[in-house]
């Protein structure tokens, strides 16, 4: 085998070899809504799959996914952003009934390694309230424009006095 093909094959198994790992998953309400967040850390360029589901009455039900087929019941209800690093599931009008294990399962593509996977278990009464500032921090673009935005906002006020 020619060296420098070698060397490559090896690079390419090297990348393709635990090109994300699910570092936290978190839950909290968003008003009405649930929000689920799964950060995780990516060694690769590669496009990303995932699988938000959940088990209740031990039955996975899938509720958005890029890998497999969700289900009629959560359809019109969920949707998911992704960020640097962060997949976000947002489930509108969330009772009681919703509760359960959640899952959020990833994957690279190319990734020979297998999925990652992260359950949490999610009990209304029990979800803290999202934090405003986490909000923030997701969406940097609204944070950038606010922090530009403020020597415009003094001038306005000194004006008015």
């Amino acid at each position: 085998m020619n060296p420098t093909l070698g060397i490559a094959v090896i690079l390419t198994v090297l990348q393709a070899a635990h090109c994300q790992m699910i570092k936290d998953l978190s839950a909290c309400l968003l008003g009405q809504s649930l929000r689920v967040d799964c950060r995780y850390e990516n060694k690769t360029s590669n496009p990303l799959t995932y699988e938000f589901s959940i088990t209740k009455d031990n039955r996975k039900h899938v509720i958005h996914s890029t890998i497999s087929v969700s289900e009629n019941i959560y359809r019109s209800r969920a949707n998911v952003t992704m960020h640097k690093n962060l997949v976000c599931l947002y489930l509108q009008s969330f009772t009681t009934s919703d509760e359960g294990v959640y899952m959020c399962e990833l994957k690279a593509t190319n990734d020979y390694t297998g999925n990652q996977i992260k359950n949490i278990t999610v009990i209304k009464d029990k979800l803290e309230k999202c934090a405003g500032f986490s909000l923030l921090i997701q969406n940097t673009s609204w944070l950038l424009l606010l922090l530009l935005s403020l020597p415009l906002l003094q001038a306005v006020d000194f004006v008015s006095l």
